[in-house]
């Protein structure tokens, strides 16, 4: 049997709480250099939404952190930005000596009735996010002080119950970090297999026929989007897909759209089928001129201007797409671009782009295994937002008092 814990609260503010709350300093302040390894060294950027980011560190030498003996961390510490982005929090745990700059402040938590762990997560809640933006001065760069820092107040249960609290957020974060760290390596992995199947690197079973160069010209037939404006778009009616969007809402094919025309609109677009490939006929840059997306709904669909497509029956539209977007190609289409400003890229100088396929069983077993990992990793990334909402509930309603955690009767 289980009984609820004591409804008994403390309070008290991160400055009475904590043994005292510091900043940290830049190292060439005090005429020391970046060192290409030492101790290391942790700016704001490193105090991430999703934890600790130790990609954005630098390292400064064993005397510049002697000299720096406040700004130290350890164990435990608890770490604030002060400066730009304001209020995220992320606490120390397994890093070694380190070091922090003057846009973090630091946090150790030594007082009894306050478990760090449970500070952390007190720390980490939304709400608190808001108020530190809500009192931050400074337009061009926000920032709070660590007055501010020090006057902040954390309510909580007795100790035992913080630690409780504690250990089942902790353990929504771990199952958050596993689910992050899967997808990162299922990602490297697909990206390693389409390095090697579409190089023909690596031959999937049963295929031994050798590949071909061709042009995108010999494969199809280019067509050009045509009228839709922005103000054209709504959220339901005729599928359709604009051109901005092969950059920002889609990547290397789709089935649906993101956007919906009135039919009146879609009377006067290009009709887009499925298997056609669609290329972003302008962009801000000549490495990104011509992203592809292959579209493979079943629903009949409209592109915009500025889109151009590419319409044809003896490739594998999603093999094709992947491959458009690789490097190779992707240089060709950089060296075929047209301005400055804005870069434009024609039908003509896509369909002189070279490539090499397979024939199309093989072109069509290589987008399977693609396809097939994507979904894998679709899959993933709906379980890791699901656990982050969890996270998210469990935060509000175990800080708040909303639910409280049971404990063993004889404990009670």
């Amino acid at each position: 049997m289980t009984a609820l814990e004591s409804t008994a609260e403390v309070r008290a503010t991160l400055g009475q709480i904590s043994k005292f709350i510091t900043k940290g300093a830049t190292p060439t302040t005090y005429g020391f250099q970046w060192e290409s390894s030492g101790v290391r060294f942790l700016r704001s950027e490193c105090v991430s939404e999703h934890g600790l980011d130790l990609r954005q560190s630098m390292y400064i030498s064993e005397a510049a952190n002697q000299v720096l003996q406040r700004s130290q961390v350890s164990d435990g510490d608890l770490l604030l930005t002060i400066t730009g982005n304001v209020g995220r929090v992320v606490r120390v745990r397994g890093l070694g000596r380190a070091n922090i700059n003057q846009h973090i402040a630091r946090v150790r938590v030594r007082d009894s009735r306050f478990d760090a762990g449970y500070v952390y997560h007190f720390l980490s809640q939304r709400s608190m996010r808001q108020h530190y933006e809500k009192i931050v001065t400074g337009l061009a760069y926000p920032q709070i002080s660590l007055r501010q820092v020090r006057e902040t107040e954390v309510i909580g249960p007795a100790t035992d119950v913080q630690q409780r609290i504690a250990a089942a957020l902790d353990e929504s974060d771990d199952l958050i970090a596993t689910l992050e760290r899967l997808i990162a390596k299922k990602r490297a992995l697909k990206q390693g297999v389409m390095q090697q199947l579409l190089t023909g690197e690596t031959r999937l079973p049963g295929f031994h026929d050798p590949w071909a160069e061709t042009t995108l010209g010999v494969l199809g037939t280019f067509l050009k989007g045509r009228g839709v404006k922005r103000d054209d778009v709504f959220r339901a009616g005729i599928p359709c897909i604009r051109y901005g969007e092969l950059y920002t809402a889609f990547n290397d094919y789709t089935t649906v759209t993101r956007s919906f025309v009135e039919p009146s609109v879609a009377a006067t677009a290009l009709e887009i089928r499925s298997g056609d490939l669609l290329f972003a006929g302008s962009g801000e840059t000549r490495a990104e001129i011509g992203k592809c997306v292959a579209y493979i709904g079943n629903t009949p669909a409209v592109a915009g201007g500025d889109i151009i497509v590419l319409r044809g029956s003896e490739f594998n539209p999603v093999y094709l797409a992947v491959l458009a977007n690789t490097s190779p190609v992707l240089n060709q289409k950089a060296r075929a671009g047209q301005g400055d400003a804005v870069v434009h890229i024609s039908s003509r100088a896509l369909a002189e782009v070279r490539v090499i396929l397979p024939k199309r069983p093989e072109q069509d077993a290589i987008a399977a295994v693609l396809m097939d990992a994507d979904m894998e990793i679709r899959a993933m990334r709906k379980r890791l937002a699901k656990a982050r909402s969890i996270k998210r509930g469990m935060t509000q309603e175990l800080l708040t008092g909303g639910s409280r955690l049971g404990i063993p009767e004889e404990a009670a």
